[in-house]
């Protein structure tokens, strides 16, 4: 079948400029730009001078972050442009192991955004943590053969990469062996550190935060992959990079995005939208999120508007504001005049439904489990960054007297991790800083990586409240005070995901939200995806684990007490 789109403004990404052109499609390919006034098509279109751009590719996200199935995501991100998603499924894959990989795979194909599949390299993402599964690089290597895998997903040990781990290198040779690309995580990284954790043929990185970083990453030879999501806020403290001669070598990236923020502000046209208001060029930003994209992961004919590519491609009202009218995917128009088509959803195995949504294996907790035997007054808390996943370390004295070291009026409060995929008992007991709370307590099964039960609260009663609250559902978020629930938010799917429609997980996400600022925590944090990576040790500095702190740059454990 032929479509033709008369009267266009073309974004030509390979010469960052605009062409007056028709475009001629035939099934699921562009096969002309020019003059086609003279053509017979199945369908045709006058766009009276709009502006058509390639679909929108993000470059690293975890599905589950979203709390989505890739059904209900795919409805949320289509009509912000977004055809295509790299995905790294090692959230699902720390608690479910290759069924979580499989679910994945399965619930994302034959949808209309197209979602490829990076794989998991770090199951769990350190040696010390307790997650429900370990996977071995034999795990990952029949995968492969999957048409969507494209590569090793981002490897965040790079201790053990630099070191020479067996294991790992096993699971990069595969990958080299397939002819497939390895992604990194590498955060603050630097000299000849970071030289050899390159040399072992590691493409990129998203952990950046500044622009020092992101340039010293660009001319080392990575790609830079620039993440605005939740939490992690990196576009304005690199934006420069989005300049010649660096932005050649830039994705754009989403990483971790809650679904209130997806619909509320987009997706990969929003940080299009913040660049260019910031002022950077349009052209550049569409081509970072695009083309660029597509050469860093090895996709042909993907990517760009032009003879032989994909018709993956989007009709703006506006170039400026990126206001998307219809999106195509591989030909097919599938949002028209903003709103989605309908089409079918994929079809899961018992099985695997099962096995994902049977994933919480923890007793009931009480007060005593969140109370410290005390050992020192002084003690190291986790001190949290605005906008960042970074934390820093802070050494004070604490008041165990009266209120076992939680202080509201210097901002610390509680935090617990609590092993839940094997009903070992374990749990990591700590202090942290620059969440807010006033009153109550949150909880949620979503911790990266290793995603176990962790709690912040201001009392341990309240700790015990909201942490039994998310073990009655099998997972989920929530929010407790004065020993009641005040909001909850369950995700049944491995303790991850919800299949709940994208706009009611949006809602309910929202009044979580919101009810978790009630409790004194200010609006300028993104609570539950802050706390959902004080538990993620390869990101510096301290972060707390199940078996207690683990000092990031040391990449060992640290005593709470300071003696």
């Amino acid at each position: 079948m032929k479509t033709l789109l008369k009267n266009a403004k073309i974004v030509n990404v390979f010469t960052d400029s605009l062409m007056d052109a028709d475009v001629l499609i035939e099934d699921d390919k562009i096969i002309g730009l020019g003059d086609y006034s003279d053509t017979n098509a199945d369908i045709c279109e006058d766009l009276k001078g709009k502006y058509i751009c390639p679909g929108f590719i993000d470059g690293h996200i975890h599905i589950e972050s979203t709390m989505m199935t890739p059904y209900e995501l795919s409805k949320a991100v289509l009509p912000c442009g977004t055809t295509s998603i790299v995905a790294d499924p090692h959230e699902i894959a720390n608690v479910c192991g290759t069924d979580g990989i499989k679910y994945i795979i399965e619930a994302s194909e034959g949808l209309p955004l197209k979602v490829y599949i990076m794989l998991p390299s770090c199951v769990p993402a350190t040696p010390f943590d307790e997650s429900g599964c370990v996977l071995k690089a034999e795990d990952l290597k029949p995968f492969y053969k999957e048409k969507r895998v494209l590569g090793l997903a981002e490897m965040m040990n790079y201790p053990g990469a630099i070191s020479g781990d067996l294991d790992i290198l096993n699971k990069i040779k595969d990958a080299f062996d397939n002819n497939k690309v390895v992604d990194g995580h590498a955060p603050l990284l630097t000299g000849h550190g970071l030289d050899a954790y390159i040399s072992r043929g590691i493409q990129s990185d998203h952990e950046c935060s500044s622009y020092e970083e992101g340039k010293e990453r660009i001319s080392k030879g990575q790609w830079l992959m620039v993440r605005e999501g939740t939490a992690a806020k990196n576009l304005l403290n690199m934006i420069d990079l989005l300049d010649e001669p660096f932005s050649r070598r830039c994705v754009l990236v989403t990483d971790d995005k809650h679904p209130a923020d997806i619909l509320r502000d987009g997706h990969i046209d929003h940080i299009i939208r913040l660049a260019v208001k910031n002022g950077k060029s349009v052209f550049t930003a569409i081509r970072v999120a695009t083309i660029q994209a597509a050469n860093c992961f090895g996709l042909k004919y993907t990517g760009a508007v032009a003879p032989g590519y994909k018709a993956d491609l989007l009709v703006l009202n506006n170039l400026e504001e990126i206001d998307i009218k219809d999106v195509y995917s591989e030909g097919k128009k599938v949002v028209e005049n903003k709103k989605l088509k309908e089409y079918d959803k994929p079809s899961i195995s018992k099985q695997l439904v099962n096995k994902v949504t049977n994933s919480f294996f923890i007793d009931k907790l009480t007060e005593k489990d969140f109370i410290l035997s005390k050992e020192a007054n002084k003690c190291r808390v986790i001190k949290t960054i605005k906008g960042q996943l970074l934390t820093d370390e802070w050494i004070t004295e604490m008041n165990f007297e009266t209120s076992n070291g939680i202080d509201l009026e210097r901002d610390i409060l509680k935090i617990a991790v609590l092993e839940r995929h094997h009903n070992t008992g374990h749990k990591g007991i700590g202090f942290i800083n620059g969440i807010g709370l006033k009153e109550g307590a949150i909880a949620c099964s979503v911790s990266h990586d290793s995603h176990n039960l962790i709690v912040i609260g201001s009392n341990e009663a309240d700790m015990a409240c909201v942490a039994n609250a998310i073990i009655e559902m099998g997972g989920g978020c929530a929010a407790a005070k004065n020993g009641k629930i005040v909001s909850s938010l369950p995700l049944p799917i491995a303790g991850l995901m919800s299949e709940d429609d994208a706009s009611l997980l949006a809602e309910k996400n929202h009044v979580l939200r919101e009810a978790i600022y009630e409790l004194g925590v200010p609006r300028t944090i993104a609570p539950l995806m802050t706390m959902a990576f004080v538990s993620l040790a390869v990101i510096p500095s301290l972060k707390l684990i199940t078996t207690g702190l683990f000092d990031v740059n040391s990449f060992s454990p640290t005593d709470l007490f300071v003696k």
